[in-house]
């Protein structure tokens, strides 16, 4: 069970989460190609580790377990893979 980013973070990108992960698996980063064009960042279903270290360091709510994620925000678990060609 892989972790998501949904709705809460679309123009807000705060990068702390990018910080907590252990495995580098929330992208864009601020200095990476098309962090001006995407609305929010992502998680890699693949490489993420389940560890939960990004949650706590979200200050908008927006990261959940798949598990958990509040079922108006479900298409974000299809919109966080599609970002990596998942």
């Amino acid at each position: 069970m892989a972790y998501v980013i949904a709705e809460p973070c679309i123009g807000t990108k705060d990068t702390a989460c990018v910080d907590a992960c252990p495995v580098d698996c929330i992208h864009p980063k601020k200095d990476e190609a098309g962090n001006a064009e995407a609305d929010q960042l992502f998680i890699d279903p693949v490489e993420c580790i389940d560890c939960g270290a990004c949650v706590p360091a979200c200050p908008v709510s927006a990261i959940f377990a798949q598990d958990d994620l509040p079922e108006k925000w479900a298409h974000f678990t299809e919109k966080n893979a599609t970002h990596f060609g998942r």
